[in-house]
């Protein structure tokens, strides 16, 4: 079983950056693609990017792209999304998501099989 697990959230600043990170553990033995994702109070989950086993194919949201890079780095197991020149409507739960495979085939949140607990992005104005 593979768990993931968020870090690298908090509150900054509008016009600032955040790097988050998702550590996956367990059996991790698999290919996976791998995706962030996001939810803000009142508002449905949306993706924000996501990216391939071998990052050869990355997905970027129409919100977020030219402000968010996702990469990955199989051999720490761990993905990384890097928020720059971020807004107030930024403002969410940022989620990991894992499902298996090597593309990423689909960006629906029900594609994902695995999920982390969140991390909280606050942007002040």
């Amino acid at each position: 079983q593979v768990q993931l697990v968020e870090s690298g959230g908090g509150l900054v600043q509008a016009g600032g950056s955040l790097r988050l990170s998702c550590a996956l553990s367990g059996r991790t033995g698999g290919s996976y693609a791998m995706a962030w994702f996001r939810q803000a109070p009142g508002k449905e989950r949306e993706i924000v990017a996501a990216i391939s086993w071998n990052s050869d194919e990355i997905f970027k949201s129409a919100s977020t792209r030219g402000r968010v890079t996702i990469s990955r780095d199989n051999a720490k197991n761990t993905v990384f999304l890097q928020m720059n020149s971020l807004e107030p409507e930024d403002t969410a739960v940022y989620y990991c998501a894992a499902k298996a495979g090597v593309g990423i085939k689909s960006i629906s949140s029900r594609e994902y099989e695995i999920w982390g607990q969140g991390t909280q992005v606050t942007v002040s104005s």
